[in-house]
């Protein structure tokens, strides 16, 4: 259940948490809210569909990250230390509701659903920056994400609109973070940050290796600025103006060649 688009620019789009499945089996040992995938990030493949046509590399899972987090290490160790997590084989929601009726997944479980779910995406991303390399001798990864602008649980206040992360500009290089804040701060009708609270997550931290050639990104987007959080519809009119802005993204990736 992952959608792999091969691309012909060195662009590669990974979308970790835009899927909602549930396997059957799975799905039976959830309350009845959980089924409902309410910490998805909605919409985003919608965002940035246009990207598609631009021939940049897709990879999008079907399956929620209630089933397997996409975004986290395989040894499921802490990305922000001293903050929750909300683990490789979620147990709660992002506002700390039970996902599961009874029975949460034990070790051996949640190997399982690693080696049957988190592994085959892990090996399609790989497959796809490396086939940008050998296209072009570098890749970007662009990884993006969605959430809420207000989960208290996980972070204080409200978010900016517009969230990018470079792991403190270790995950690509310093010019490639310094021009896409430079194309958001020629806009006003989003706000946005470098190296928040959201600085990447694993796949950020893992694959960007600018000595490698692989210059990666994350970019989480506040939902309240292209939709209505209480409505999880994808309306493109709301969403134009921020798509627009995306695009403006998008294009400085794609400028980008490395020194």
């Amino acid at each position: 259940m992952i959608e792999v688009l091969a691309g012909t620019t060195p662009l590669v789009i990974s979308l970790p948490h835009v899927g909602r499945g549930i396997p059957g089996d799975i799905a039976a040992r959830m309350t009845s809210t959980a089924r409902t995938v309410p910490d998805t990030d909605w919409n985003v493949d919608c965002l940035y569909s246009f990207a598609r046509k631009l021939g940049c590399a897709w990879l999008q899972p079907g399956l929620s990250r209630y089933v397997v987090d996409l975004n986290r290490p395989p040894d499921d160790a802490a990305l922000y230390p001293g903050q929750v997590s909300t683990g490789l084989c979620p147990t709660q929601s992002f506002d700390g509701a039970s996902l599961y009726l009874d029975a949460v997944p034990d070790a051996a479980e949640v190997a399982s659903r690693r080696g049957l779910y988190w592994a085959p995406y892990h090996a399609a991303l790989r497959a796809l920056l490396a086939a940008a390399i050998s296209r072009h001798g570098y890749a970007v990864l662009l990884d993006a994400h969605s959430i809420r602008a207000e989960v208290p649980r996980l972070f204080s206040g409200r978010l900016p609109d517009i969230n990018v992360g470079t792991n403190a500009g270790a995950s690509c290089a310093l010019s490639l973070g310094a021009s896409v804040m430079q194309r958001l701060a020629a806009q006003s009708s989003f706000s946005s940050v470098l190296d928040g609270r959201f600085k990447g997550g694993y796949i950020t931290r893992h694959y960007g290796a600018p000595l490698q050639q692989v210059h990666a990104l994350q970019i989480e987007l506040a939902q309240s600025g292209y939709m209505d959080e209480a409505d999880t519809d994808f309306k493109p009119a709301r969403a134009a103006a921020l798509i627009d802005v995306l695009a403006g993204v998008v294009d400085v990736l794609l400028a980008f060649q490395p020194a």
